[in-house]
């Protein structure tokens, strides 16, 4: 029973290690104002805010409670054990030992947010998928991993909103971008910025050769409110067109979709999922403020390691995994090394094991 009491004792101080590190008690300060912000007269009169306010204060609640129970139950368990002592039967000290293996296992489970050390990890996501060289199979392998990435934000209970989506000429999608809401979100879906291949018997040649296509996914984290990005209104060519996708009943027949450039960056954002011109610019405008505040903060990082002679990778445009399904079945995340022949389960979403390992990656370079 000794044993079984340190095992329980050590799991405990990794339990409480883990509260540290996650700051539940900062959490808890935030809990509490953010109660008294919806307890505020006319909290709900501004409905979009007031829901958000709501579902973060949700979130933040059920973090907690979820770590706090874990708390309990290992002191529990710890103290049952530490009360049966050396009089405790073999039943008795299995039953504990089973309890103890049950708590290692949530602990297991919930380790894995200990890795979101970002500032904005846990943040709402913005994710596009571009198709890239190979034609309809691109388009193709491009609709097969926003259906991959919708799935993983179902497992997870993520609010999706697309915003933009062009359909490719005969099958799959030339790009999208998608809204992504819930916490962590955004540090789930970083590790999935880069250039994804597939490798396959394509469904479109008469002679079912093997074929290879490429898609571009970036991942950028929504702003918050008191991120302020200046964009100037000479820098913008904002052009409005046509919606071809679905939504209200004028959405196909005014020009309420947008497209905006900002010039000193190339960067381009297009929005046609809102009814209105003025929402669609408003949408577009935000995805554009993330977007370039994610390119300085890339350039800032790349200026810090000039300076500390670290070796800069060309990232831009290498694969970052590959997926292939014939002749063998295999999928390879090319930085961590991380890989699994089962695509099917990847494909429909279950990614969990290729977002820890590239936390872990993260952390350690």
């Amino acid at each position: 029973m000794d044993n079984i009491i340190k095992q329980i004792e050590e799991t405990k101080e990794k339990i409480q290690d883990a509260i540290k590190l996650l700051d539940i008690v900062e959490m808890r300060k935030k809990y509490e104002e953010l109660k008294k912000e919806m307890n505020e007269e006319g909290f709900w009169d501004a409905r979009e805010s007031a829901v958000e306010v709501s579902r973060e204060a949700e979130e933040i609640n059920k973090e907690i409670n979820t770590w706090t129970d874990l708390e309990k139950e290992v002191d529990e368990i710890l103290e049952f054990a530490q009360e049966s002592g050396s009089e405790g039967d073999d039943s008795m000290e299995k039953e504990i030992e089973k309890k103890h293996k049950e708590i290692n296992k949530k602990f297991e489970k919930l380790e894995f947010y200990i890795l979101f050390n970002g500032e904005y990890d846990k943040n709402n996501a913005i994710l596009s998928i571009h198709a890239g060289t190979g034609g309809v199979d691109a388009q193709d392998w491009a609709e097969i991993l926003e259906r991959m990435f919708l799935r993983l934000a179902e497992k997870k209970s993520y609010k999706t909103e697309i915003i933009d989506r062009n359909l490719g000429n005969e099958a799959g999608i030339k790009s999208v971008t998608i809204s992504i809401e819930g916490r962590y979100s955004y540090g789930n879906l970083k590790s999935e910025s880069g250039v994804h291949r597939l490798v396959r018997i394509s469904p479109f040649d008469a002679e079912a050769m093997r074929h290879t296509s490429f898609a571009l996914v970036e991942v950028i984290p929504e702003l918050p409110e008191t991120v302020d990005v200046v964009v100037r209104e000479e820098d913008l060519k904002i052009d409005v067109f046509r919606s071809s996708g679905p939504g209200g009943q004028s959405v196909n027949t005014t020009d309420s979709a947008v497209r905006i450039k900002h010039i000193p960056t190339n960067i381009i954002v297009s929005c046609q999922n809102e009814r209105s011109q003025h929402q669609n610019k408003d949408m577009a405008l935000k995805i554009l403020k993330s977007k370039i505040f994610k390119l300085e903060e890339e350039r800032r990082q790349k200026e810090e390691n000039k300076l500390k002679g670290e070796v800069q990778k060309a990232e831009w445009g290498k694969q970052i995994r590959s997926y292939v399904m014939q002749p063998y079945k295999m999928v390879k995340d090319h930085r961590t090394e991380h890989e699994t022949q089962e695509i099917d389960a990847v494909l429909d979403g279950d990614l969990d094991g290729f977002i820890e390992a590239y936390l872990k990656w993260q952390r350690n370079n």
